[in-house]
C-alpha cells in the first residue's frame, strides 16, 4: 500500500530571509481499474480508500446498483490496481468523456442521463449548515498534514457519517459512494459537503447517491445549477460559518422558522417540484 503523503524539502522565501523547510506533500499516483479481468481505465488519485473508490465509481457510472452486484474487490499488493469481479457481465464504455475535475476525471454519462429527481424530504437549518461546514474543515486529516487535497463528507444534518479525501474532488465522491455501499450506510436524503467546486459531474454523482442537499465551500458551475434545479437537489455554495449562497431549491433551508423560499418569494423559480 502506498502512503498518502511523502516527505519533501523545499526552499521558502519570506521578506527577511530564505529558509529550508521539511514538510509533506499529498501523493498523486495512477491506479488502474480492472472489471471482470478487463482493463477499464486509470485513475489519478490519492492512494487511500481505493477499493471504495472503485466500487463507488461503478455505482456512480450506473454499472452497479448495490453491493449485491459485486463478487469481489481487491487491491493488488503493489497498490496500483483495483481488481473488481461482478456477478454480471459489464460492457466497457466505448468512450470516456473527460470531465472538468482536477487530475482528469472521466465519465461515460451525459448530463441528460436518466437520474430520478430527489424527493422533497429533508430540511436543514441555516445554523446547522454553518456547524457542518466547520465539522468538514475539522475532519480534513490529510489536508492538515500536507494540504493539496479535497475532502467530502456525508451527513445526516447533525453529524458527519463518512469522510473521504483525495487530490481529485470527483474521486472523493466516488470514495464516498463506495464507502456507503461497502459499510451499509444509506446516502438517500442526506447532506453532502465538499471543499471542491461543484461541476456537472459532481452534481450528477451526488444526485445518483440520492443526496438532498449539496454544500460546497466554493462555487457551482452554471451546468451544475441547471442539473440541481432539474433533479431537485438543494445546491449551496461559498458556505461559511455565518453565510452561504443557495443556487437551487431553497425550500429545504430553514432560518428563524421560515424557509428561504418564503423569505424571498423571488427565489421560488429556483425550486424544483419533484415527486415524493
Amino acid at each position: 500500500m502506498q502512503p498518502a503523503n511523502l516527505p519533501v524539502q523545499y526552499v521558502q522565501y519570506t521578506p527577511d530571509r530564505w529558509s529550508t523547510i521539511r514538510a509533506e506533500v499529498i501523493v498523486e499516483t495512477p491506479v488502474s481499474l480492472t472489471i471482470n479481468g478487463a482493463d477499464w481505465l486509470t485513475f489519478m488519485c490519492t492512494p487511500v480508500d481505493l477499493e471504495a473508490m472503485a466500487v463507488g465509481f461503478l455505482f456512480n457510472e450506473g454499472v452497479i446498483d448495490s453491493m449485491d452486484a459485486v463478487a469481489s474487490v481487491r487491491l493488488c499488493a503493489a497498490g496500483d490496481n483495483v481488481d473488481v469481479w461482478l456477478n454480471h457481465a459489464a460492457i466497457k464504455p466505448d468512450q470516456w468523456r473527460r470531465t472538468s475535475g482536477c487530475t482528469g476525471g472521466v465519465t461515460h454519462l451525459e448530463t441528460d442521463s436518466p437520474i430520478p429527481p430527489v424527493p422533497v424530504g429533508s430540511v436543514l437549518s441555516a445554523e446547522s449548515n454553518g456547524l457542518l461546514i466547520n465539522c468538514l474543515f475539522e475532519s480534513q486529516q490529510l489536508y492538515q498534514q500536507s494540504g493539496g487535497v479535497h475532502t467530502t463528507a456525508l451527513s445526516d444534518g447533525k453529524d458527519l457519517l463518512v469522510v473521504t479525501e483525495d487530490i481529485g474532488r470527483h474521486n472523493t465522491l466516488d470514495k464516498l459512494a463506495g464507502r456507503c455501499l461497502m459499510e451499509g450506510i444509506s446516502s438517500t436524503q442526506k447532506v453532502i459537503l465538499t471543499t471542491g467546486r461543484i461541476s456537472s459531474e459532481m452534481l450528477q454523482k451526488a444526485a445518483r447517491m440520492g443526496a438532498a442537499i449539496v454544500i460546497s465551500r466554493t462555487s457551482p458551475s452554471s451546468l451544475s445549477i441547471h442539473l440541481a434545479q432539474r433533479l431537485g437537489v438543494t445546491l449551496i455554495g461559498y458556505a461559511r460559518r455565518n453565510r452561504f449562497n443557495i443556487y437551487a431549491n431553497p425550500h429545504r433551508i430553514i432560518a428563524n422558522n421560515l424557509p428561504a423560499k418564503d423569505a424571498f418569494p423571488e427565489l421560488v423559480g429556483l425550486a424544483q417540484t419533484s415527486s415524493t
